[in-house]
């Protein structure tokens, strides 16, 4: 197996947990605390490994995905315009119609009941979305 291809054999869930071992500092541990919460809050997420290397979560559709950068954990819900969050936990990509995310910076902590309030909101939009297409005639 060349280099360039043998992270690509390997399965989602090894590939993140890749990545959390190479972050080795708070980026790493914040990104597995946010794993944790999301299959707590749905034993049958999906995990994937997508765009060059981003954990991503789903159920139905995307969740969200988990970003880590040299000073935040981005959680980036892609439906996340049309959640509700009583908690105020989006604090980023505010303006767009569709996404919302959390940026997670060293030492903050993120309100886990919150979170999975906002997990189990985005598979049930996510659901909706899968039940309400129609069919087509064939």
């Amino acid at each position: 197996m060349s280099r360039s291809t043998s992270t690509q054999a390997l399965p989602a869930s090894e590939l993140i947990d890749k990545r959390i071992a190479d972050l080795a500092d708070w980026r790493g541990a914040t990104l597995s605390r946010i794993r944790k919460l999301i299959h707590e809050a749905d034993p049958e997420v999906l995990e994937e490994w997508k765009w060059m290397g981003t954990p991503v979560w789903s159920h139905d559709g995307i969740i969200c995905t988990g970003e880590s950068y040299k000073s935040v954990v981005k959680l980036t819900f892609l439906k996340g315009a049309s959640l509700e969050d009583p908690a105020k936990l989006f604090n980023s990509s505010l303006d767009g119609n569709a996404r919302r995310a959390i940026d997670i910076r060293e030492g903050e902590e993120l309100d886990a009941d919150a979170f999975k309030s906002l997990i189990h909101a985005a598979i049930a939009l996510n659901t909706a979305g899968k039940k309400s297409k129609p069919k087509r005639a064939g």
